[in-house]
């Protein structure tokens, strides 16, 4: 396959970015999108050009590092009705002679670092804000001693599965990221450890998730609709109706 990629580059978070294409042939339908873009940056090196910075870990569509725009959609699809990991979308999804855009994830609360790369750290302070239990420590306890609706258990799980990947706030018109602060506040919220603090933690979160910048969830849908982990929207639902009773608890308690 021979790709026409039109990628975003930008030096630094204070310069002006623009679109640079590029032309990348010889590309195997079996590599992933990050494998392609490995290639791209193999011929940038060896032409003595800047290689295009994209953030990657795990490439196995567990650790969320690398989200990127692609043709206007979060983490992109190509002909793949299905949502997934920019990792997981391999070039089968695309056509030979295709030409195809990447860009940052674009929202106020991720400023871009270098061209693909962005800050998420917004999510991390969001976390630290009460996406949390403070139980002792030591040895595990019997796995009886609480016991959990399979309900309640699958539902925890589901919430659990969000990665950070921060595709909901990108695909967002109001860059609000409701579903992944719901997400970590529902899978907890499940749980028997969850709830001395549950009242505490969706007022701290969902106060950390606003501080931050974040535009307010006026359902849309479009996080879900891209979210690789296919978290339900109505976890919004439950942070909401959370947030509502936590109004009436006295000092969150």
């Amino acid at each position: 396959m021979n790709i026409t990629l039109r990628v975003w580059r930008q030096a630094n978070a204070a310069s002006q970015g623009r679109m640079v294409t590029y032309q990348v042939q010889d590309v195997s339908e079996d590599m992933s999108f990050l494998e392609m873009l490995d290639l791209l940056n193999e011929d940038l090196t060896a032409k003595g050009e800047e290689p295009v910075a994209f953030d990657h870990d795990c490439r196995e569509g567990i650790c969320g590092m690398c989200g990127v725009v692609i043709n206007g959609t979060a983490h992109g699809r190509g002909n793949s009705p299905v949502a997934t990991t920019t990792c997981q979308l391999h070039m089968r999804s695309f056509s030979d002679g295709a030409v195809i855009d990447v860009e940052p994830w674009r929202a106020g609360s991720f400023p871009v670092i270098k061209d693909l790369v962005v800050n998420r750290s917004a999510f991390d302070r969001i976390i630290q804000a009460g996406g949390f239990v403070s139980v002792s420590t030591g040895a595990a306890p019997e796995a009886h001693a609480n016991a959990v609706s399979k309900l309640k258990a699958d539902r925890a799980f589901d919430a659990a599965t969000c990665i950070g990947c921060g595709a909901c706030v990108a695909a967002c018109p109001n860059h609000s990221g409701m579903l992944f602060a719901a997400a970590k506040i529902t899978h907890l919220a499940m749980l028997p450890q969850g709830q001395p603090e549950r009242p505490l933690r969706i007022k701290k979160m969902v106060a950390a998730h606003d501080e931050e910048g974040f535009g307010g969830c006026t359902n849309i849908g479009e996080c879900a609709a891209v979210c690789p982990k296919e978290i339900p929207l109505d976890v919004i639902g439950q942070l909401n109706r959370d947030l509502l009773a936590s109004l009436f608890k006295r000092d969150g308690k």
